[in-house]
């Protein structure tokens, strides 16, 4: 599976908060945000539900991670999406080590691992 995601019991804009809240807490900048649904009303005008994509970075250990792997930045920052489907509300961010695997370089391994206890914490306290 290439996320952590899970079905959260409030409503959109409280999730959106703790998320910005947990990324803060764990040592997180948000440094792109993408209001899907906006977006689409905006572009094709077309309806849909409340979908946001943040895109976070943890400086220290994207600093790392780009001096292992210059060309990583092709896969930065790690997305973290909050989205409503049917009524329910649900978190979900990218499994960094997954996506490291992709590239082969074994010094990435222990900064994916780093980063991604820190999204799993981010989700478990929204």
């Amino acid at each position: 599976m290439y996320s952590i995601k899970k079905e959260v019991k409030i409503i959109y804009d409280g999730a959106v908060l703790k998320v910005r809240e947990a990324l803060k807490n764990e040592g997180f900048g948000i440094l792109t945000e993408i209001d899907v649904k906006a977006t689409l009303k905006k572009k094709l005008n077309a309806d849909f539900d409340n979908y946001l994509i943040l895109g976070a970075c943890n400086p220290p250990l994207a600093h790392k991670a780009l001096q292992a792997e210059p060309d990583l930045g092709l896969m930065l920052p790690c997305n973290v999406i909050v989205y409503e489907k049917e009524g329910k509300t649900f978190v979900a961010a990218i499994r960094p080590t997954i996506q490291m695997q992709k590239i082969g370089n074994p010094q990435l391994a222990l900064i994916a691992a780093q980063v991604e206890e820190k999204l799993k914490n981010v989700i478990a306290n929204v």
